[in-house]
C-alpha cells in the first residue's frame, strides 16, 4: 500500500524494504496505490517496481481494485506508509483477510482526537485535549487550562503544524496558521486539536502483532531540543536496550495502546512520553515506523519490526514461539540531525569533515546541498543534515552525539552574501 520509497526531502524510508523482505519469505508483492495522485510529500519518490508482479492504482472504485486483485489471491495488507493506513483496513476487510484490524476503529487510528479518546476509554492516562473549530474556543480552553498546550493538526505526520504554545495568544497564532491550510498530505485542516504539554522523555516502541498477541520489536529514545522557537524539535534518536524499568512500562502502556485501538494484527509505531505519572500517549499509527527505524534496528540486533511482521503475516507458529523474546544489541545505533538556525544561500558546511570522521560514523545525507537555499529547521522536513552513528561501544555512540550538537550551529554553516 502507497509504498513510497523517499520522503520528499530524500531521506530513504521504510518502505523500500517492505517488498525485498516478503519476497525473501517466498511471497510476491502487488503494490496498491489508494490513490491516482499522490501528495506533494510524495511526488518527488519513485518506488522500485521491479520488486512488485503488479502496480494497481485505486481510483475510488473498490469492486474494480478488488477485481485487480483477486488473481493475485493477497495474504495480506500492508501500509507502506501513513498516508495508505485507512485505504489498508478498508481493503483488508473487504478481502477478508485474518490478518485485517477492521475498520471499525480505522478513524481513531488516523484521527489523533478520536485516538486519544479511544485510549482514554480504554482507562490509560492520556494528555488533557479538546478538538476546535473555533479560536475563541481554543483561547478559552488554554486559560482555563493554563501552562504550555500542544496545538496541531489532526491527521498530519513528520511534526508538520506542530506548535507548543505558552500563551492562549500564541494559541490563537497556532490556530490560524492551520486553519484552512493544507497538512502534509494535502488535505484541508478544518479542526485543530489542542492538547496539554506533556513533560517527559519520549520513546518510540515499535511492535508487531498477531491475533492481539504483541511483541516489542524495538525501543528508541528521542532527543529533543528548544531551538528557533520550537519546543521539543526533535533532533536525535537511539536504539535502548529491551529490558529495564522504564522499557517495561513503556511496552506495557504500549501493548495497552494497541488493544484500545484494535490493532490486532502487524506493525505498528507508539509515540510516548515517560512522564513523571508514568507513560502517556504522544499518538500512534497502524504501520511499520518510518524515517528506516525498523532498517536501523537491523542493523543494531539482526532484527527489525518488519522481521517481526513477516512472521505475524506468513509464519504465525514461528511468531507465537518466539514472542516475548528480548532483543540484544550488537552494535548501538543513532540518527541525528543537524537543526539550521540560519537562512539563505548554502555555500557550505564548516567541519562537516569532523563528523565523518568520527569513531562511530556511518552514513551521512546532505539533504540541503551547497548552492540550495536553507532555512531554519522547524520540523522533520527542514532538516539540513543527517548522519548516521553506528558501534559497538554505547558510549562511543553518545560521545559522537553530543560532538556534532556541540558542532552544530551558527558557525558551522556558510552563507553566501
Amino acid at each position: 500500500m502507497d509504498t513510497y520509497e523517499t520522503a520528499s526531502h530524500g531521506v530513504p524510508q521504510t518502505a523500500r524494504h517492505i517488498a525485498p523482505a516478503f519476497i525473501r519469505a517466498g511471497f510476491p508483492c502487488v503494490r496498491v496505490q489508494s490513490a491516482p495522485e499522490p501528495p506533494a510529500v510524495y511526488r518527488s519518490s519513485r518506488p522500485t517496481l521491479e520488486n512488485y508482479a503488479a502496480n494497481i492504482v485505486h481510483d475510488g472504485d473498490l469492486d474494480r481494485t478488488l477485481k485487480e486483485l483477486a488473481p493475485y489471491r493477497p495474504t495480506a495488507v500492508v501500509a507502506g506508509g501513513e498516508y495508505g493506513v485507512a485505504f489498508a483496513d478498508v481493503l483488508s476487510e473487504a478481502l477478508g483477510l485474518p490478518s485485517s484490524n477492521g475498520t471499525r476503529l480505522s478513524e481513531a487510528r488516523r484521527d489523533k482526537a478520536l485516538m486519544t479518546e479511544a485510549v482514554s476509554a480504554a482507562g490509560l492516562r492520556t494528555a488533557r485535549q479538546l478538538r476546535v473549530e473555533t479560536e475563541a474556543e481554543l483561547v478559552a480552553w488554554h486559560r482555563e487550562t493554563g501552562g504550555r498546550i500542544v496545538v496541531k493538526p489532526l491527521r498530519s505526520a513528520g511534526g508538520d503544524g506542530v506548535s507548543f504554545c505558552d500563551t492562549p495568544r500564541e494559541s490563537a497564532e497556532a490556530f490560524r496558521r492551520l486553519m484552512g491550510s493544507p497538512d502534509v498530505f494535502a488535505a484541508t485542516n478544518t479542526a485543530v486539536l489542542a492538547q496539554e504539554y506533556l513533560v517527559g522523555t519520549e520513546y518510540i516502541v515499535n511492535t508487531a502483532s498477531l491475533d492481539g498477541q504483541h511483541h516489542a520489536a524495538e525501543i528508541w529514545r528521542s532527543s529533543r531540543y528548544s531551538v528557533n522557537g520550537v519546543t521539543d524539535m526533535s533532533g536525535a534518536c537511539y536504539i535502548v536496550p529491551r529490558r529495564g524499568e522504564v522499557q517495561d512500562a513503556l511496552v506495557e502502556y504500549a501493548f495497552a495502546v494497541l488493544d484500545a485501538l484494535e490493532i490486532r494484527n502487524g506493525p505498528a509505531h507508539v509515540e510516548l512520553k515517560m512522564t513523571p505519572q508514568g507513560p502517556c500517549l504522544i499518538e500512534a499509527g497502524a504501520r511499520l515506523s518510518g524515517g528506516d527505524l525498523p532498517y536501523y534496528a537491523q542493523l543494531a540486533t539482526g532484527e527489525s519490526q518488519l522481521d517481526w511482521a513477516v512472521d505475524a503475516y506468513l509464519r504465525p507458529r514461528r511468531f507465537l514461539a518466539r514472542r516475548g523474546e528480548p532483543y540484544e544489541i550488537d552494535r548501538y545505533f543513532a540518527w541525528v540531525a543537524l537543526i539550521s538556525p540560519v537562512e539563505g544561500k548554502l555555500s557550505g558546511y564548516r567541519d562537516i569533515e569532523r563528523i565523518t570522521s568520527m569513531e562511530s560514523f556511518r552514513e551521512l545525507w546532505q539533504l540541503t546541498r551547497p548552492g540550495d537555499r536553507i532555512v531554519p529547521t522547524v520540523d522533520d522536513t527542514t532538516y539540513p543534515v543527517i548522519i548516521n552513528l553506528m558501534h559497538e561501544v554505547e558510549e562511543i555512540v553518545i560521545r559522537d552525539m553530543g560532538t556534532i550538537r556541540y558542532l552544530d550551529g551558527m558557525g558551522f554553516y556558510d552563507i553566501a552574501q
